[in-house]
């Protein structure tokens, strides 16, 4: 089940466990890239909500299992 978790770890996961690195952080946001073109946006938040965290994951290109297992 996929509850509300802080940036730091969504941060973490992406870049040790796919391959994403932080392109730009601005005030709001943290912007990833991957080597193959894929980019990914988050939100520095202490809790980013359900829907958020499903974006990501679409982003990403990873299922929502895999991506909660890392996490």
């Amino acid at each position: 089940m996929i509850t509300n978790h802080n940036s730091d770890k969504v941060l973490v996961v992406l870049t040790k466990y796919y391959g994403f690195v932080i392109d730009r952080i601005s005030n709001t946001h943290f912007q990833l890239n991957h080597p193959n073109g894929r980019r990914v946006t988050v939100p520095r938040h202490n809790s980013i909500k359900l829907g958020v965290i499903k974006s990501i994951i679409a982003q990403a290109q990873t299922t929502q299992e895999e991506f909660l297992k890392d996490l």
